[in-house]
């Protein structure tokens, strides 16, 4: 996904400021996201975290490295980094960890989410 401009015709932004209640991202995932953003050439860039339908157990997580906010997302700054997530995710990610796990199996991004109901083996889907 390609960022877009949060400008609405009057020149606000058209996204809203949330805190880490939302999602809180640890120094390990920071560290990581940071070395991808200065890696794509965008180190002002944000993360996008979404909850699309799929997975096991019915909804999984989507991250995406973006420009900017879109319009209508909340964003979060959390351990240095810029997280934004649409109003339609942040029902599923309230109160969520980001962390990075640097390991040859099972490492890369995960989500401690309080609101997954289940959450299938792979760690890749949860149902709410």
């Amino acid at each position: 996904m390609m960022g877009t401009s949060t400008a609405k015709k009057d020149g606000a932004p058209g996204f809203r400021v949330g805190d880490e209640r939302l999602i809180r991202v640890t120094a390990s995932a920071a560290e990581r996201v940071q070395s991808l953003l200065r890696k794509q050439g965008r180190p002002e860039g944000v993360l996008r975290v979404a909850v699309v339908g799929g997975g096991c157990s019915g909804l999984q997580y989507k991250m995406d490295l973006q420009d900017a906010p879109a319009n209508r997302d909340i964003l979060v700054e959390s351990a240095g980094v810029r997280v934004v997530v649409d109003p339609k995710s942040a029902l599923y990610v309230t109160g969520s960890e980001l962390d990075f796990i640097d390991a040859l199996q099972g490492g890369g991004f995960k989500v401690t989410n309080p609101n997954a109901a289940t959450t299938c083996s792979c760690g890749e889907s949860f149902a709410a």
